[in-house]
């Protein structure tokens, strides 16, 4: 190692440990005088002291009075130890903050097989199909000619795909105005990136999926919340009185809301439609839950009454099908999908090519309208159970919704009880819940229960403890 260019004191410290690694001084051996060392590097004493005392921290070296300094190890870990960079700085410093520490812990908790998952918003494997999607994916595969990256917008039979599917929903938006992402995350994160101004308010239903994902506060996003009815958002709650024209937006999941399950009224679209269009507010509609209607179809999307091109549609085929494929789209216009397609080749350089044919033979053949139906009719039985299984043992000490569709119920604790002593007693009998807290700021005494991942003995379980837990606390 050449050490000339380095500093005097950083010269002394790397011939130290060169001679020490080479074994020219090995253990025991007594290196030369601070006398000895300062002639031959030119330096004064200070600083051959200075290094020496330093060595000596990382226990390579030890020095007594009357004997000398002598080498006293020569672990490679130790003589590294002042080259390796301190990588809890950069972690500390960078510009994306850490999830909340209780999500941290959920999202590493829910792959424990130990605990029953109440918190997972996903399906069942029991409810996965495995056999048809073995098959499917081996067709895909069979047909490939090359596995290489696809157009910026995704692979074009998959978007014609997904374009007939959306007219089913009277969305009509054509193939280039259609964007793949993988799942819809990626479309919010691709939103944020590229079409949100640092610190423009963006406008949400509280509580919110969003409030429980960091990345937005991170990218500058600064969350506004919106009260909430059975209806929907309150309309007359917004106002853009205080901001600047052109920056906002509004994002909104009107079919069975994360966390609450509130399905939004078609009258209540509409108002929202209305009020968005005069403050000249563009909406973000995630509707990736609209498939798992379970009493009766939801009203048309937002996007199908969307007549000024002012709502960004957002699907994903991982509630309904399978989180692992990661295949979702977004339906906007023309410019905002050129703008957002570059956006994602910047970043990952397009969807799995995979994951794209499989999902282009789930939508074209008829297999992926035939599995929802199947979903519907597993998701009913599960949340029969729940909603009988909390009648059972939490009437009295709780309140919660009866859920039109998607997987979630919104139970309302007595406001006593603290809800994260509440999640901790929970986690110590291995059940896992969603506090409320993480879906907003303040106050909060909900707890998000799912019922579409656990099987149903484990559910009724589930909530057996819960209740039980509960009245510990009362």
């Amino acid at each position: 190692m050449d050490t000339t260019q380095l500093p005097k004191y950083q010269q002394i410290i790397e011939t130290i440990k060169e001679k020490i690694s080479k074994g020219e001084w090995p253990i025991g051996s007594k290196i030369p005088s601070q006398r000895k060392l300062a002639e031959e590097f030119g330096v004064n004493r200070s600083t051959i002291i200075t290094a020496l005392e330093e060595q000596a921290a990382d226990g390579l070296i030890e020095g007594k009075t009357g004997v000398g300094t002598k080498v006293i190890n020569n672990t490679w870990t130790l003589l590294a130890s002042r080259q390796s960079a301190n990588w809890s700085e950069y972690i500390d410093t960078g510009i994306h903050r850490a999830s909340e520490k209780i999500v941290q812990e959920i999202n590493d908790l829910e792959m424990d097989p130990a605990f029953i998952q109440l918190s997972k918003g996903e399906l069942s494997p029991e409810i996965f199909p495995v056999q048809t999607m073995q098959k499917v994916l081996k067709e895909a595969a069979d047909e490939l000619s090359e596995l290489g990256y696809e157009e910026p917008k995704g692979y074009l039979p998959l978007r014609q795909a997904v374009s007939e599917y959306l007219a089913a929903s009277g969305i009509y938006a054509s193939p280039s105005s259609i964007l793949i992402v993988s799942g819809g995350l990626q479309a919010l994160q691709l939103v944020s990136l590229g079409l949100v101004q640092r610190g423009a308010p963006v406008f949400l239903e509280k509580p919110s999926y969003l409030y429980s994902l960091q990345l937005f506060r991170s990218s500058g996003m600064n969350l506004k919340g919106l009260p909430m009815d059975k209806e929907g958002i309150i309309t007359k709650s917004i106002s853009l009185k205080k901001y600047e024209k052109g920056k906002s937006i509004l994002y909104t999941i009107p079919s069975y809301h994360n966390p609450t399950g509130i399905l939004m009224t078609e009258k209540r679209r509409r108002e929202l439609l209305d009020v968005c269009r005069i403050e000249q507010l563009p909406i973000v509609e995630d509707d990736i839950y609209r498939e798992l209607w379970l009493d009766e179809m939801p009203p048309p999307p937002l996007k199908a009454m969307d007549k000024n091109g002012q709502v960004l549609y957002m699907g994903s085929l991982s509630k309904t099908l399978s989180p692992g494929l990661r295949i979702g789209w977004v339906a906007a216009p023309e410019p905002v999908i050129d703008r957002l397609a570059d956006l994602k080749m910047q970043t990952d350089y397009g969807s799995s090519s995979l994951s794209q044919r499989a999902a282009e033979k789930w939508l074209s053949t008829g297999l992926y309208q035939k599995h929802i139906e199947n979903v519907r009719e597993q998701l009913r039985v599960r949340r029969h159970t729940a909603l009988n299984t909390l009648d059972e043992h939490l009437s009295g000490i709780a309140e919660w919704n009866s859920p039109e569709g998607g997987f979630f119920i919104w139970l309302k604790v007595p406001s006593t009880i603290p809800i994260r002593l509440l999640y901790r007693q929970a986690i110590s009998r291995k059940l896992l819940l969603n506090p409320g807290s993480i879906y907003s700021d303040g106050p909060n005494h909900f707890i998000r229960i799912s019922y579409a991942y656990a099987s149903l003995g484990e559910l009724q379980e589930g909530i057996l403890i819960l209740g039980e837990e509960i009245r510990k606390l009362l």
